[in-house]
């Protein structure tokens, strides 16, 4: 319980700058987008409505949830189809049964699948933290929610804070779904028509990795999407390493098109690449790294490259800054808006050159001109959100400190 309260407490602490943000921001029409990356996953587990409902109240403009498919065809949020990193799933003897081994996206692994799960049978798991560096007491309190209970969420917050919220759904590995004959874009664009927010307008942004998805998408409904844009990981001179299943979108992979299996994900950060999107999506979601990239270097002057800051681990925190890319500026010229991820507090994750700060590495991404990015801390992103505005705009300080901006 005491472990509880000093989370509580510090949690609290963190937000006091967040908690007046949304409305001074909903004043700023350019200020870029702050999107509750599988809710507040720095804070709570992944995908829940406490989750989303917390994002919300430290300032997040739109959550987001990643889109599985169940055994009886229903939508719901969680990060994989493999259930067994964020629910209690392996706690169940009720379900030991299940486990079994998949083939997702040309790579193979063990676990409990939602699709080998009625909605019922979902409803009776709990959420769990996949991060063991992240605070576990919240672990199996919460349900796994549906797309429907995410959306009434999010117009009942709308309402109570009189400001816009959105939702940012993800199609997660949608070729593997329509494997399975549980297809994800009917089903998603069936409820948004539904909720009544399938229009242009709607605060609604759809996403995935595959365009074959994101095409379809555009068939069935008037939202705007994202393309987003992986890779697997950084090499030391801070080129991106593109390892199989993260070395192009799997769709291409699946179709066999010799045209399709000789680009990367890369391909579409080109010119030619970005030209292809605007004929389908409104925007790219690339890594940050195709924007800012980090390279291993000797920080500290000792003659090798590795742990360069003593702390007996080898992470980010030992990695600097490479110089930005071109890519948000071209994207722009295209007509597309940019928006990137993931942002995460916890130092390990940050290059040397933020010397430990989250805000600064947001702050920096928000000055080269992204129009939104995806954080696990929602009040990080929003903190950095106003020092941005109180730097391009004398006048904000005065609406800060008065709470007219509107």
């Amino acid at each position: 319980m005491r472990a509880c309260v000093r989370f509580l407490s510090l949690l609290l602490t963190l937000a006091v700058l967040a908690v007046a943000a949304p409305a001074l921001a909903e004043s700023r029409r350019d200020a870029p987008l702050v999107i509750g990356h599988r809710g507040t996953a720095g804070y709570l587990p992944d995908h829940t409505l406490e989750g989303y409902a917390l994002a919300i109240e430290l300032g997040a403009d739109f959550v987001e949830p990643d889109l599985v498919a169940t055994k009886d065809g229903h939508l719901i949020a969680r990060h994989e189809p493999n259930l067994i990193a964020t629910t209690d799933v392996s706690r169940r003897p009720e379900f030991a049964g299940r486990r079994r081994a998949a083939t997702i996206d040309g790579a193979t692994e063990e676990g409990w699948f939602a699709s080998d799960f009625t909605l019922r049978e979902i409803k009776t798991l709990r959420a769990v933290q996949p991060f063991a560096d992240r605070p576990q007491q919240f672990n199996g309190r919460f349900e796994i929610p549906t797309l429907e209970e995410i959306i009434d969420l999010v117009k009942r917050k709308s309402r109570e804070k009189g400001r816009t919220i959105g939702i940012y759904p993800e199609t997660k590995h949608p070729t593997y779904h329509e494997s399975l004959g549980l297809p994800l874009e009917g089903r998603l664009a069936r409820t948004l028509r539904a909720a009544g927010w399938d229009r242009r307008d709607s605060p609604v942004f759809l996403q995935s990795f595959e365009p074959s998805s994101l095409k379809k998408l555009r068939q069935l409904t008037n939202n705007r999407s994202i393309q987003l844009i992986d890779a697997n990981d950084v090499n030391p001179d801070g080129t991106l390493d593109f390892t199989a299943p993260f070395d192009r979108p799997y769709d291409w992979t699946a179709s066999g098109d010799p045209r399709l299996l000789a680009r990367r994900f890369e391909f579409l950060t080109t010119d030619e690449g970005l030209r292809e999107v605007k004929t389908y999506a409104d925007g790219i979601g690339p890594w940050k790294r195709y924007i800012v990239s980090t390279a291993a270097v000797d920080l500290n002057g000792d003659g090798h490259v590795g742990d360069e800051n003593g702390d007996g681990k080898i992470d980010e925190s030992d990695r600097a800054l490479l110089r930005p890319t071109d890519l948000v500026a071209r994207a722009h010229r295209h007509g597309l808006l940019v928006h990137t991820w993931t942002f995460r507090n916890e130092p390990k994750r940050l290059a040397a050159n933020y010397h430990a700060n989250p805000v600064s590495e947001i702050l920096m991404f928000f000055e080269l001109g992204v129009d939104g990015i995806f954080t696990d801390f929602t009040d990080t992103g929003v903190v950095a959100r106003l020092l941005l505005q109180l730097g391009r705009d004398r006048d904000f300080a005065d609406c800060l400190v008065a709470g007219e901006c509107r």
